[in-house]
């Protein structure tokens, strides 16, 4: 149950009043510069396009950049460039030495990937920049009014440098808000693109209910159903599989060290929503390439890897669970925690220490990571079944609602800590909020 009382004493801390203070500021500069176009584009040709879009690669892109992708704006690229380059550097950390080596570093190593972070993400932004300006010129509204006004190079060159300076000016935006905010950064600004439509969504809804397309009855159903859902995604998110540790005690001179008792917290949901987002990309990349070529055979294809079809049903099910046992392996070693506990005297009682350790937590990971992945993909299904089942006018569910929660739980539960260790309540008159961390 929440305590209505905590949220008045934010304002007696001076500290975390200034965070969030900043942290609004720079979401609302965000928000500002989502408004101010790319030069030399037709608006109005750009939005018919899109319009003709739903459901590509365009309109999944056009989702997690808050409408920039629909207005092409200097934002437009949005912070993906940024999470495919931090995913890149992920991955490469298992074949590359010296990127498992830095990952091991600590604090000097952290800033080091964060720093070629920032480089993989200027050059794909360079990069998406140039496919966005080529294919911009062979765009055209259904009506056949150009997309682009004056193309050629000079055309190119100018959208290029614009979006890459923009997506590196969201990056620092992120940032700043991690650093002197509240909350990650990076997360935040995704969070804001994606409530930034759910205003027009719930007005949609409403004239809908007042013309009669839709009965009061349903629009209440609807409602109980993401309570629901939201609650759920919630009661998952904060859910752990907890090992008990145990350590020696040791005796070194005069100190006595270990002999205490912690737990190894398994995560239901470990991969997050980075599932979601590859098995997105990989299924609707056909649909996107047939907008601009009207070939027969990749028309057909496309409309079977439409939403509503038991194909696009499938595959993206198929792949969000892959994903999901693949991002976790690679997050989360169970050969490095058997070789940590090991080297400070620790153990699972009853598990010999080394290599059964750690097929003990891979067992224990693995039967976890089945029913997350059966979660995720019944979230991410939602949508589908609410359009085409009770013809719901706008996406409930999918990667946005996870990214929405998972964020949300996340910032409440840093200001919750802040005002902890103030000796102010939290949020909840019993226990805690925690994060997805």
């Amino acid at each position: 149950m929440f305590n209505v009382g905590s949220f008045q004493n934010i304002g007696k801390i001076p500290e975390l009043k200034k965070r969030i203070l900043i942290t609004f500021l720079f979401l609302a500069i965000y928000r500002i510069g989502v408004h101010v176009p790319t030069p030399g584009i037709n608006a109005e040709a750009l939005n018919a396009f899109f319009n003709a879009s739903q459901g590509t690669l365009l309109g999944f892109f056009d989702m997690f950049s808050g409408g920039a992708m629909r207005r092409l704006s200097i934002f437009a690229l949005g912070i993906m460039p940024y999470i495919s380059s931090s995913i890149i550097l992920q991955l490469l950390t298992v074949v590359i030495p010296h990127l498992e080596q830095l990952k091991k570093e600590g604090e000097a190593g952290r800033k080091k990937i964060v720093q070629y972070t920032r480089y993989g993400t200027v050059i794909l932004s360079f990069i998406q920049g140039f496919g966005i300006a080529f294919g911009l010129e062979g765009m055209a509204a259904p009506s056949g009014e150009a997309v682009v006004i004056n193309p050629g190079w000079g055309f190119r060159f100018l959208t290029v440098i614009t979006l890459t300076a923009g997506t590196a000016f969201i990056m620092w935006l992120g940032e700043q808000i991690t650093e002197k905010g509240i909350g990650n950064g990076i997360s935040l600004i995704i969070f804001a693109g994606i409530v930034a439509g759910m205003p027009s969504a719930v007005g949609n809804t409403l004239r809908l209910v007042e013309t009669g397309e839709m009965s009061i009855f349903k629009m209440l159903i609807i409602l109980v159903l993401m309570l629901v859902v939201v609650g759920f995604i919630i009661f998952v998110e904060r859910g752990q599989r907890r090992i008990p540790v145990q350590y020696a005690r040791r005796v070194v001179g005069r100190r006595v060290y270990g002999g205490q008792s912690t737990h190894i917290p398994l995560k239901i949901n470990t991969s997050g929503v980075i599932p979601p987002i590859f098995a997105s990309s990989l299924i609707m990349f056909p649909a996107t390439i047939a907008n601009f070529v009207p070939h027969p055979v990749i028309q057909t294809v496309a409309m079977w890897l439409s939403p509503g079809h038991l194909l696009h049903t499938v595959l993206y099910i198929g792949f969000i669970i892959f994903f999901c046992f693949f991002y976790t392996a690679i997050v989360f070693n169970t050969q490095d925690v058997s070789e940590n506990m090991k080297k400070y005297g620790g153990f699972i009682p009853g598990i010999r220490p080394g290599k059964a350790t750690a097929e003990y937590i891979d067992k224990v990971l693995s039967r976890i990571t089945l029913g997350g992945a059966i979660y995720v993909s019944a979230v991410c299904i939602l949508p589908e079944i609410l359009i085409t089942e009770f013809n719901v006018p706008f996406y409930f569910g999918g990667t946005a609602l996870l990214i929405v929660v998972g964020v949300a739980l996340d910032t409440v539960a840093q200001i919750e800590a802040h005002m902890l260790t103030r000796h102010y309540e939290g949020f909840l008159k019993q226990g805690r909020v925690v994060g997805r961390r």
